[in-house]
């Protein structure tokens, strides 16, 4: 994995988007995105660059079971609201988490990822070195599945929603197994309170305790970390 330290997460967002466009000039289609506050700058400068994706694909990690798009509090919602409403894409996909039959839902979204191989992933890292939302103890084989969020997982969440009880406690998520097939992946951490996750995922053991360590295993990682994320490198 190649680790690339930056300033802040501005200087975090432009150095992916410099990485993303690097992938298109060179032919990628498809992008695995991301959602939550750490991929808002890179989102920013898509928005605000002159490049057009309407020849491109999406396909998000995940999705709260219970939310549909048009539920504020959606990712679907979060999705167009940063990127999707200002620069179109040519197809765009994110879990129905409004299906009423989940298991089907999580094979249907299987066959998206299967007929739409990513060139590029985007992802976070969780304090507990989640990945998506595969929490610790996911097999690192697993599709797309429903999760049931650790408690540290709605925490961090629940600072989006009005109160506690509003956040949804399952999630739809594209598995570690589909992660691992995309052709390159950017992760991007920022803050002191990802230092733990991200001294683990580079220097510690591969294990399902903590998902991230798994791109250890990954023949193109890159990773975006600013000075505080770094901290116990």
């Amino acid at each position: 994995m190649e680790v690339i330290r930056v300033k802040d997460a501005v200087a975090g967002g432009k150095k992916a988007f410099e990485l993303i466009k690097a992938g298109m000039d060179s032919g990628a289609k498809v992008l695995g995105l991301a959602t939550g506050s750490t991929p808002e700058t890179l989102y920013q400068d898509m928005v605000s660059s002159e490049i057009d994706f309407s020849d491109m694909t999406s396909v998000n990690l995940d999705e709260y079971v219970g939310l549909g798009g048009e539920d504020t509090q959606s990712y679907r919602y979060f999705m167009n609201d940063h990127l999707f409403n200002q620069k179109p894409f040519k197809e765009t996909f994110v879990p129905n988490g409004k299906a009423e039959d989940l298991a089907a839902e999580s094979k249907r979204y299987d066959q998206v990822i299967a007929d739409h191989p990513i060139d590029i992933q985007v992802l976070g890292i969780g304090r507990n070195g989640h990945i998506g939302f595969n929490e610790p103890g996911t097999s690192f084989d697993a599709t797309t599945h429903v999760v049931k969020l650790t408690e540290s997982t709605i925490e961090a969440n629940k600072r989006y929603f009005d109160k506690a009880e509003d956040v949804p406690t399952h999630a739809l998520s594209m598995g570690i197994g589909s992660i691992m097939q995309s052709k390159k992946i950017i992760l991007m951490a920022f803050g002191e309170n990802k230092a733990d996750a991200i001294k683990g995922m580079l220097e510690g053991p591969v294990t399902e305790d903590l998902p991230a360590s798994v791109l250890q295993n990954h023949q193109d990682v890159i990773v975006i970390v600013d000075e505080d994320a770094a901290s116990k490198l």
